[in-house]
C-alpha cells in the first residue's frame, strides 16, 4: 500500500474550480449521456465548488442549451421505451430520483412521453403497448404457459417494471387469446 494516498486525499490536494472549469467538468460528465440539473448540481458539489461557482456554471450551461430538465424525461422515457419498456409509474420513479421537478413529470402526464417523429422506428404510445411490449421480450418468442402459477410470476414481473394491475392483467389475457388463435 505503499505509494498510495489516501482516498479523498486526491480531492482535498485540487484547488476548488472557478466557474470557467466548472463548465469543464460539467461538460465532460455531460459526455456520457444526457443529465438533469440535479445531477450535474450533485457532481459540481463533490468537486468542492461553492455555490456561487455551481450557480454561475448552471446559468452558463442553461444559456448553451445543456440544461433541459423536460428533454431530459422525454430522452429518459423514450429510450425506457426503446431498450426496457418500464410503466409509466416505474419513469416517473426513476425521473424522480434523478432530480426532476414533479411540476415536469406533470406536464409529461398530460402528453406522450416521447414525441413523435424524432426516428423512424415506431415506439408504443400506450400503457398497453408498452406492456405487451415487454412481455414479449421477456418471453422471447416462446408462448404464454398455461400453468396459472407461472402466468402469476409474469404478472409479478410486468408489474415490478411498473404497470399497474389492470394493464397486466389485460395484457397477459389479450396475448393468451393471441397465443390460443395462432394453434
Amino acid at each position: 500500500m505503499t505509494g498510495r494516498r489516501p482516498s479523498g486525499a486526491r480531492e482535498r490536494d485540487r484547488p476548488t474550480p472557478d466557474v470557467g472549469s466548472a463548465v469543464e467538468i460539467a461538460l465532460h460528465y455531460l459526455g456520457a449521456r444526457p443529465r438533469t440539473r440535479w445531477e450535474l448540481e450533485r457532481r459540481l458539489r463533490r468537486t468542492s465548488a461553492s455555490e456561487e461557482v455551481i450557480a454561475g456554471a448552471m446559468e452558463r450551461l442553461a444559456r448553451l442549451g445543456y440544461l433541459d430538465d423536460t428533454a431530459f424525461a422525454r430522452w429518459w422515457a423514450e429510450q425506457r421505451d426503446r431498450h426496457s419498456p418500464r410503466g409509466r409509474r416505474m419513469v416517473e420513479a426513476e425521473l424522480r430520483q434523478r432530480g426532476v421537478s414533479r411540476e415536469v413529470l406533470e406536464a409529461m402526464r398530460g402528453s406522450e412521453l416521447s414525441e413523435p417523429g424524432l426516428d423512424d422506428e415506431i415506439l408504443p404510445d400506450s400503457e398497453a403497448e408498452r406492456a405487451r411490449t415487454a412481455l414479449d421480450r421477456h418471453m422471447k418468442g416462446r408462448p404464454l404457459p398455461d400453468d396459472f402459477k407461472a402466468l402469476q410470476r409474469i404478472g409479478a414481473f410486468l408489474m415490478r417494471r411498473g404497470f399497474d394491475p389492470d394493464t397486466v392483467r389485460a395484457t397477459l389475457r389479450a396475448a393468451g387469446r393471441d397465443d390460443s388463435g395462432e394453434r
